[in-house]
């Protein structure tokens, strides 16, 4: 039964993959849109609660970019890059009739918000980088990319969560019960009776094509100068580090810098700091 609080719907991309976006609140609310863009293989499913709560004041978008959730996966996985989920935003804009965004991007969405600013700046009304910099550290997405390229099918939901907590020791967050709720949005249950990753394995591929090798994204953060930013790190992160974090607030001083303790990579948004944060960094644009 279709829920209430968003529309479901798909759009055509360049390439004629159909891709699938939450589409929550009111259309002609005069508050700027907030488009939502997840992790490496995360999808629309996590921004629902943060969702809920601005559909109320705004219009709020959130993606599966191709390959994840309810988007058609690519049948040529070095279509899953950057460039390509660029265009596949602006093709969104234009099927939701939406001209200028605030981007709220976690992780691969922060780094995609980045680039925004260089592929179509008069779009990107403000960016929000939830544990996501200029640099990102190895240590932490190599057992990412480890993690995400082979499906692992769980028997049930608890076995789901074990395996979380066994593969990504390091994750962290202030309420223990968002562990489920992160299984719950990364697995999916198949026609076998059994859950499995709720996401194309081929879209680490370019990745691993090119020895894991992280780019230098600080030209991009410097092309957000003149965009208002707000940015959190999770006090635990193994992809943000905290000299990369303050070097971020020493170069956009106007910025908002939270910190979010007891959590690790990313924060849920839904912890009190980043809602705090967010409704004053809202309220304001």
């Amino acid at each position: 039964m279709p829920d209430a609080a968003y529309r479901e719907r798909r759009f055509a991309a360049q390439d004629g993959l159909q891709l699938y976006f939450r589409d929550y609140g009111d259309p002609d609310s005069a508050a700027t849109p907030v488009l939502c863009l997840g992790g490496l293989t995360r999808n629309a499913r996590d921004f629902d609660a943060l969702a809920r709560r601005l559909a109320g004041e705004r219009r709020v978008l959130c993606l599966d970019l191709r390959g994840r959730g309810r988007s058609d996966y690519d049948p040529d996985w070095r279509n899953y890059v950057p460039a390509t989920y660029l265009n596949d935003i602006a093709h969104l804009l234009a099927v939701a009739g939406v001209h200028r965004v605030v981007v709220v991007g976690t992780s691969l969405g922060g780094v995609l918000a980045m680039a925004m600013g260089a592929a179509m700046p008069s779009a990107l009304a403000g960016a929000v980088l939830n544990d996501i910099g200029p640099e990102i550290e190895r240590g932490g997405l190599d057992p990412i990319l480890s993690y995400v390229r082979v499906d692992r099918p769980q028997p049930d939901w608890e076995s789901a969560v074990r395996t979380i907590r066994t593969l990504l020791p390091d994750l962290a967050f202030q309420d223990e019960a968002m562990f489920e709720a992160m299984a719950r949005n990364t697995w999916r249950e198949g026609g076998d009776g059994l859950l499995h990753f709720d996401w194309d394995v081929n879209i680490v591929r370019p990745a691993l094509a090119d020895g894991g090798a992280t780019a230098d994204l600080w030209p991009f953060f410097r092309g957000l100068r003149r965009v208002p930013l707000l940015a959190f790190r999770g006090a635990a992160s193994t992809i943000l580090s905290a000299d990369c974090f303050a070097r971020m607030a020493g170069e956009r001083p106007d910025a908002g810098m939270v910190t979010v303790p007891r959590t690790g990579h990313a924060p849920t948004l839904g912890e009190p700091e980043c809602i705090a944060a967010l409704d004053a960094f809202l309220g304001r644009l």
